[in-house]
């Protein structure tokens, strides 16, 4: 899909297409024939530029044709390079300016408590992202509110644009900090679908006051030996050559997970 389209970020899309896998196949209430539906649960994409993962699992699912893929940041396509609520079925928000989507985030999960709706709203945040001073003033209102219908998981795959996480500004200790801001946190393997969801499940069944938040650690450019944690591939879409050898690697990870 991003190599036909030349441009796209490959990287942050396989590092967080298992979280969002377990997320849509297992977890969430939700129906494709009817994407509006009022009580469906809620998913938000903050890291916006990872939106190959999940247009990859919503046209699966069958919220669109499978045809819509190859149309990736064309002129006219309704999947941009961005998530866009206006033109793609399922998606809840459009989201692309980081740091920005827990705060919906915790908006969305207010107006459940206020409208006593069951529903839980999920979100992905990148681990760049936490360098945004708007993700904790959220993460502040979140546990004020007691949102424990609030469930987060941060992609940790440890590189960003720039470099290394470190490098940059580090967000560490995660946890830590999360806890400090009133959460309950659970480290995971984020490839590990078991661990994944084993994680969601518990956010899910909380009825403690407290949102949830799942550090899981990933890859970046899981799966394809030539991208795993090389940050060139943060936004960089692989050639003709590059594109067929991944798709060979991911149907051979794909076969041994389906023998």
């Amino acid at each position: 899909m991003i190599t036909k389209a030349g441009s796209g970020h490959p990287g942050g899309s396989l590092s967080a297409v298992d979280l969002i896998a377990v997320l849509y196949y297992c977890v969430m209430n939700i129906r494709p024939e009817n994407p509006g539906w009022e009580d469906r649960d809620r998913f938000i994409l903050s890291k916006g530029h990872a939106a190959p993962a999940i247009y990859s699992i919503l046209s699966d699912i069958g919220f669109f044709p499978k045809k819509e893929l190859s149309t990736l940041r064309r002129i006219g396509s309704i999947l941009q390079g961005h998530p866009d609520m206006r033109k793609v079925p399922g998606i809840d928000i459009s989201t692309g300016s980081l740091g920005q989507g827990l705060s919906v985030a915790v908006g969305m999960a207010i107006a459940g408590k206020l409208d006593k709706k069951d529903y839980g709203v999920y979100a992905l945040l990148g681990d760049g992202e936490l360098q945004e001073g708007q993700v904790w003033e959220a993460a502040m209102a979140a546990a004020h509110y007691k949102l424990d219908n609030l469930m987060i998981a941060v992609d940790n795959n440890g590189l960003q644009i720039d470099g290394r996480l470190e490098e940059v500004m580090s967000p560490y200790p995660i946890e830590d900090k999360f806890r400090a801001f009133g959460w309950k946190t659970r480290p995971i393997d984020g490839h590990n679908f078991n661990e994944i969801f084993d994680a969601w499940e518990w956010a899910r069944s909380s009825n403690d006051g407290k949102p949830s938040a799942i550090i899981a650690k990933t890859v970046k450019g899981k799966g394809v030996y030539f991208m795993e944690n090389v940050v060139g591939f943060h936004g960089k879409a692989p050639t003709e050559e590059e594109g067929k050898d991944a798709s060979v690697k991911l149907k051979e990870v794909l076969d041994k997970m389906n023998p």
